[in-house]
């Protein structure tokens, strides 16, 4: 991470990841019993890309039933990586009153910036001239991720969203699950970049007048995107292979 220079030197490493699905079960028993492997990887990933922040745009865990000690080692890997870690709660760790998001071993640690609970929608980063908002699931019931977005407020403005992306959604189906994202919610964030998650394979998506990425998860896509923020005011998008 550059520390050593500040925002009008420089530009800003943004490293965008979602569905880790840290648990002590399925993501476990594919990692020798280590239900933080793909989470360390990515955390790995972005040290070595010099990431100043590190967006977790939902389902960073597998549910919210964990027991004490994966959760306090997953805060403990967020906290050693010195890197800003902004983390979305999704559809499968929702911010409810008992979930691991709650446990003291997150809420000590100064470098972690849960929305929903250390921050409500907005975490900023004065020192970058930068935003982060988005809207944390909050309960297991369908909600529209993108209602009613802040208004832009630094020179850099990054929302994150975890739901399922259609051009043009249909709300007004009884059955229609999956917290719908349309190209009318991704315009109206007027965001220089979406971090989305929710889907398991990397897209971009949206009618490209707004910068909408999936990321996909760590152990199916293999890879987190790296966004430089440039001084010139461009935004560059790549993969890079997780490590």
């Amino acid at each position: 991470m550059n520390k050593d220079k500040n925002r009008s030197e420089r530009d800003i490493v943004l490293v965008h990841s979602s569905d880790i699905h840290v648990d002590d079960g399925y993501t476990a028993r594919a990692n020798a019993g280590d239900g933080t492997v793909p989470l360390q990887s990515v955390l790995r990933t972005s040290r070595k890309v010099g990431a100043d922040i590190l967006l977790l745009a939902g389902d960073t865990f597998e549910h919210n039933r964990l027991a004490d000690d994966i959760v306090v080692t997953t805060a403990c890997h967020l906290s050693q990586s010195e890197i800003q870690i902004v983390i979305l709660p999704g559809n499968h760790d929702p911010a409810i009153t008992n979930s691991p998001w709650h446990h003291q071993a997150m809420l000590k640690k100064n470098n972690i910036h849960i929305l929903g609970v250390t921050h409500k929608q907005l975490v900023e980063f004065k020192n970058f001239d930068l935003a982060v908002w988005g809207k944390a699931h909050q309960s297991y019931d369908d909600m529209k991720p993108l209602i009613k977005p802040k208004k832009r407020n630094a020179k850099w403005n990054i929302v994150m969203a975890h739901g399922h992306y259609e051009p043009v959604p249909d709300r007004n189906t009884a059955l229609r699950p999956s917290w719908l994202i349309g190209d009318k919610d991704l315009l109206e964030t007027g965001a220089d970049y979406v971090a989305l998650g929710h889907w398991n394979r990397p897209l971009k998506v949206g009618n490209g007048s707004i910068r909408a990425y999936y990321s996909g998860s760590p152990d199916l896509a293999e890879t987190v995107n790296v966004v430089r923020l440039k001084m010139s005011g461009e935004v560059v998008v790549r993969r890079h292979k997780i490590v």
